[in-house]
């Protein structure tokens, strides 16, 4: 059983910062792609950015030059630092992990957390 657990979100004014954390837990030992959806009210959920285990990152357009991720490959862990906050960043951010191997087989299959919220106030 494999757990993502996000924390981080919160309540922030227009140009501000905010940085969310992500863990995966349980039966893991490496993955291959970690990274944050997000999902504003009435919308579809959309790629925020993500990241391989080589260390290459992919963004949306919305977010390139503001928001930058990160991850520990021997912890489990990514990270999203997001800078200069806008109102349309509002959402609830989803950690997502892709493809992880338990340490006997690759697991092709999406893992998602539950979800932090963040607010960004104009």
């Amino acid at each position: 059983q494999v757990q993502l657990v996000e924390s981080g979100g919160g309540l922030v004014q227009a140009g501000g910062s905010l940085r969310l954390s992500c863990a995966a837990s349980g039966s893991v030992l490496s993955i291959y792609s970690m990274g944050w959806y997000r999902q504003a009210p009435g919308e579809e959920r959309e790629l925020v950015a993500d990241m391989d285990s080589g260390g290459s990152a992919n963004y949306a357009d919305s977010v390139k030059g503001r928001f930058s991720i990160s991850r520990d490959n021997h912890k489990h862990t990514v990270f999203l630092q997001m800078n200069n906050l806008k109102p349309q960043d509002t959402g609830v951010y989803y950690c997502n992990a892709e493809r992880l191997f338990d340490g006997h087989r690759w697991l092709e299959r999406d893992y998602r957390g539950q979800g932090t919220q963040v607010i960004v106030s104009s």
